[in-house]
């Protein structure tokens, strides 16, 4: 079986994850969307809150689970016998950041391999962060996370 690992935080599931959740089912047999309680920043949804969202907006999808983790994604990769990440770009910026943290897990991790998806032009510009800064200040954030998403946000 082809697992693949789609880590993030999430806080919350935006239109761009979602384009590469949609992408990346045809590409594993299974994946595993792993949630990250990155204990360095202050989320607005707990870990529960967030994978409750993730699987509220995939549950018709059928080749996919959604799971926390802590630490090293290279130790969680091996637990779970994923030998793929996937992970979205939104444009250059992303990938310098993105190349390094590769070539890492590589290292530590040799049978795993990542993979990255451009995210849709349409939805290149969106990120959690803005998402976040935009509710923070009762902008209209709509039109930029799964319709699912909105009334956790309410």
């Amino acid at each position: 079986m082809r697992r693949g690992i789609y880590p993030g935080s999430f806080d919350p599931l935006t239109l761009g994850h979602l384009d590469i959740i949609k992408r990346a089912v045809d590409l594993v047999d299974e994946l595993v969307i792993a949630v990250l309680n990155n204990s360095s920043k202050i989320p607005m949804f707990t870990v529960e809150e967030r994978i409750a969202m993730i699987r509220d907006v995939t549950k018709d999808i059928e080749c996919i689970r959604v799971e926390p983790f802590n630490g090293l994604l290279v130790d969680f990769a091996s637990q779970i016998d994923a030998k793929l990440i996937i992970r979205g770009l939104r444009g250059v910026n992303d990938f310098e950041y993105e190349m390094q943290m590769a070539q890492t897990n590589r290292n530590m991790y040799p049978e795993l391999d990542t993979i990255f998806l451009v995210t849709n032009i349409n939805y290149s510009y969106i990120s959690s962060t803005l998402v976040k800064e935009i509710i923070k200040h009762d902008g209209a954030f709509q039109n930029l996370v799964p319709e699912e998403i909105v009334k956790y946000i309410k």
